[in-house]
């Protein structure tokens, strides 16, 4: 039986090896990295707010409140009273908006109405300058 020993079956010293062991290397790299996220702060992901102390005296008067109802025609009421045309809408809105205090409008519209007509009403609310707006009655629409 034969044995072939080395590359030139001399059976001479084995060959040298040249490569670095990187194995300690890979330990104090992870030891470090450790370290570094031991020390680094937690981050803290809240807002700090300069909340006012005490209690804000109650509104002298309950604002007024201007309830819009837009049905799925398009028919535009405006507190129970139908409005004929655009232009008449835009005036009424102009005439809240002009008040010193001006009235909350609520824009209930119905499940079935066009998107178009609800984004008329609210696009004339905002031209006119009306800032309390909202719409009202989609509580059932998010579930």
């Amino acid at each position: 039986m034969a044995m072939n020993i080395g590359p030139n079956g001399s059976g001479g010293d084995p060959e040298v090896m040249i490569d670095i062991n990187i194995t300690p290397l890979i330990d104090v790299l992870l030891v470090l990295l450790v370290m570094l996220i031991i020390t680094i702060p937690i981050q803290m992901h809240a807002v700090n707010l300069n909340l006012p102390v005490g209690n804000p005296p109650p509104p002298v008067q309950q604002p007024e409140v201007v309830d819009i109802y837009i049905d799925f025609d398009g028919t535009i009421s405006w507190n129970g009273v139908v409005v004929p045309n655009h232009r008449t809408l835009v005036d009424d809105f102009e005439l809240a908006a002009q008040k010193p205090d001006q009235p909350e409008v609520h824009v209930r519209p119905n499940n079935l109405a066009s998107y178009k007509y609800v984004a008329e009403v609210l696009a004339a609310a905002q031209s006119s300058g009306l800032t309390k707006l909202g719409v009202v009655g989609n509580a059932e629409l998010m579930n």
